[in-house]
């Protein structure tokens, strides 16, 4: 049997029976069925002319034809076409999302292609959003990692870290993305000396004591302006999910997690989830959000469509900022609810 190639939607391989007209055809070393995947393949995954596998396999380009023919309306043959993902019109959406401002990016071919796009519109939205001397917190995620490198210029403000580092493989960590933008003129920062995760409540208390984090914990009591990411209580889905056993994870799960947003967990309806994790995290809380005048989210991927609606049910998300494919799921989810 021949394997499918995914970029075509071409899959060649053994049917159970032939419904072709006339006699058949069969390879000389094999039945007619792997003489209709052989010239399939031939023909779409490797791009050979009729011609070229007429004189191959003995036969005339218009047997050649008969038999694509045939090992499309066998099944041997598959071709796939598949559309851009239905978003109905961004004001729309927008007003069923409960949203001042909806930013919506088209996907690109790939996961880092789209974040980069992602990246982008938050660089932007940040950018606009500033005022002079203001308080801008910022939490850490691979896509504001990466929007902070597209930024250019801030207004004077003073940016406070949101999140304790969390060092991901490959990706920088949120103390690295404050220092980033601490080297713009006439930006003042706040580090969180801290991890994000700690391995017991009584170590994150100790840490909570500590006048550098105590004192940048404080300032997300009066914030002008937060920007955040996303994530769902799921795996790969949330860079802290791996940061915790799993004895955790699933008791946070059966008390209903389905979102996570810089390190505190959302239900389904958007209320905070009590759990052992609430009291080893660093970082911003719902109710410091939820006091925030404007808070920009980014989310990427249609798969974290349901965490994504219970983060706005949460209160806070003044801008959204998702990719193509993840709107197109918002939007059903929208239609069914």
């Amino acid at each position: 049997m021949f394997p499918c190639n995914a970029a075509t939607g071409f899959t060649a391989g053994r049917a159970r029976g032939s419904q072709g007209t006339g006699t058949a055809i069969t390879a000389p070393h094999g039945s007619h069925e792997e003489l209709l995947a052989r010239i399939g393949r031939d023909y779409y995954l490797r791009n050979r002319s009729k011609v070229e596998i007429a004189r191959e396999h003995g036969l005339s380009r218009f047997q050649v034809a008969r038999l694509l023919e045939e090992a499309r309306a066998l099944g041997i043959v598959r071709i796939e076409v598949s559309f851009p993902d239905a978003v109905p019109p961004q004001d729309e959406l927008q007003a069923a999302l409960g949203v001042s401002r909806l930013v919506i990016v088209p996907a690109a071919a790939d996961d880092a292609g789209t974040r980069d796009q992602l990246a982008r519109a938050a660089a932007a939205a940040l950018a606009e959003a500033v005022a002079p001397d203001s308080t801008v917190g910022i939490s850490w995620s691979r896509t504001l990692d990466r929007a902070a490198a597209y930024l250019t210029a801030l207004p004077p403000c003073a940016v406070v870290q949101l999140a304790g580092a969390l060092p991901v493989p490959g990706t920088g960590n949120s103390m690295e993305l404050v220092q980033t933008l601490g080297k713009l003129p006439g930006v003042r920062t706040w580090p969180l000396w801290a991890p994000l995760v700690v391995g017991s409540a009584e170590t994150a208390a100790s840490l909570r004591g500590q006048p550098e984090v105590a004192d940048a914990l404080g300032r997300a009591d009066a914030l002008d302006l937060a920007v955040v990411a996303i994530g769902a209580w799921a795996p790969g889905l949330s860079t802290v999910w791996p940061r915790v056993d799993n004895p955790l994870r699933l008791a946070a799960a059966r008390a209903g997690a389905v979102a996570e947003c810089s390190g505190r967990l959302l239900d389904a309806e958007g209320r905070p989830v009590p759990s052992e994790l609430d009291e080893r995290v660093l970082a911003v809380t719902v109710a410091q959000l939820q006091a925030t005048p404007q808070v920009i989210a980014v989310a990427q991927g249609a798969e974290r469509a349901e965490a994504v609606l219970a983060t706005l049910r949460a209160g806070f998300i003044t801008t959204l900022i998702i990719d193509s494919g993840l709107a197109a799921a918002l939007a059903a989810l929208a239609a069914e609810a």
